[in-house]
């Protein structure tokens, strides 16, 4: 079997989709190592929890947490340099594209692996030197980097030399990968390049007997349906602001929960949106081990897929959320970019779909399954029963493994 290195841009545990590819190649007999980087204390616990027991290892290329910080300011120091050359000069350097570039290039050399996969932007410019030097690369464009954050972010992005990356690796890889066909097909008419092979962001239907069945949540008032809505951070530019225009106009009682990283100006921005009698019915929950995530989601009955489609990236993927959402057994209620209009268009009755920020639109299909308990029931089967036959991780691993063997042999 094949020697398999996956290189991620950051934390493991922020990384559901390379801990997937790396469960399945190894399972299926590959020597997998995943290497990123470490920035944060918790997040180094929940990654070092979630290679207990796996059969492959994840090995960090530079550890940034505090206690380390003075023997990588210099990696740092890197990274603000490219980003002035750039902004000043608009010269490119791969420091521009992330911490620690070049170090994740020469740990790629040294590995001697039989297939390197990059997820990262990073990742794009650092499979770019390999491919040159011979070696096989694989890309999983999880992301369409270069079209990807608003406007003004991008502005001091070099776009360009992204561009040329993903349609350099996308031609030349054999393995490539990308999470729908709305962004396989984009990808290839944008770079006139074969169509990257669809491996959606599912999960493993087996976590379903992990389900701790425990109320964690603390929910108010468990008789009242609740809401879940979740991201890394919460704040704007989410979908959030038209839940918050849309609760007024809720004609049922109701609980939202929504669950991320809540900082002191997530919290300025989002309290003045709020009306006083809805202060007591809005609960915030921070982020959650992975392993854990599955059971704090099944407590509740409609899962927010909110996306905003402000670049192509948006538009095109379809989110985790919407994924884990159909895992957990909730309605889903998403907007209709492109990404998860290709999930609905196969599994219509799960939920419902609505237009990117329109807050009659949301108020609409929340009253519907609120105002008709037996419509929500009915969604909350329909998506269950989704995950079961057809949206799990289990379905697509023979893709993965056969895009693995024709790249390897």
């Amino acid at each position: 079997m094949a020697k398999i290195l996956i290189l991620i841009g950051a934390h493991l545990c922020t990384a559901p989709r390379p801990q997937k590819e790396a469960d399945a190649l190894a399972n299926a007999g590959h020597d997998v190592v995943v290497r990123g980087f470490w920035f944060n204390p918790e997040m180094v616990k929940r990654d070092r929890l979630l290679i207990i027991n796996k059969k492959w290892k994840f090995k960090p290329i530079i550890d940034f947490q505090p206690t380390h910080h003075l023997k990588n300011w210099s990696v740092r120091l890197q990274g603000r340099l490219a980003k002035e050359k750039f902004q000043r000069f608009g010269i490119f350097s791969p420091a521009l594209l992330g911490y620690g570039t070049k170090l994740m290039l020469k740990a790629a050399r040294q590995a001697r692996a039989d297939l390197i996969i990059v997820h990262s932007e990073a990742g794009l410019w650092v499979g770019k030197q390999l491919l040159d030097e011979g070696f096989r690369v694989g890309v999983d464009f999880e992301d369409w980097f270069s079209e990807d954050l608003s406007l003004s972010a991008r502005a001091i992005r070099p776009i360009a030399k992204l561009k040329a990356l993903e349609q350099f690796l996308a031609r030349e890889c054999t393995y490539c990968l990308t999470t729908s066909h709305a962004m396989a097909e984009a990808l290839a008419a944008t770079y006139q390049v074969p169509k990257p092979t669809v491996i959606y962001n599912t999960f493993p239907w087996s976590e379903r007997a992990q389900i701790d069945r425990q109320k964690r949540d603390n929910r108010h008032n468990p008789s009242l349906p609740s809401i879940h809505w979740f991201s890394q951070t919460i704040g704007p530019g989410r979908g959030l602001e038209t839940l918050f225009q849309a609760l007024p106009h809720l004609t049922t009682p109701v609980e939202i929960h929504l669950r991320g990283h809540y900082p002191e100006s997530s919290r300025q921005w989002l309290e003045p949106q709020l009306s006083s009698q809805w202060r007591d019915r809005i609960f915030i929950h921070p982020t959650v081990p992975n392993a854990e995530l599955l059971s704090r989601i099944a407590e509740h009955d409609i899962g927010l897929a909110l996306e905003v489609p402000y670049c192509l990236n948006k538009q095109f993927t379809t989110s985790n959320k919407l994924f884990q959402y159909l895992q957990a057994g909730l309605a889903v209620i998403a907007t209709d970019t492109a990404g998860q209009r290709e999930i609905f268009s196969q599994q219509p009755a799960i939920g419902q779909l609505i237009p990117s920020n329109h807050p009659e639109a949301l108020t609409q299909a929340l009253n519907n399954f609120l105002q008709n308990p037996e419509k929500l029931i009915a969604a909350k089967a329909a998506a269950l029963q989704a995950a079961k036959d057809k949206f799990h991780w289990e379905s697509q691993i023979e893709t993965l493994l056969r895009v693995t063997e024709r790249a390897i042999h």
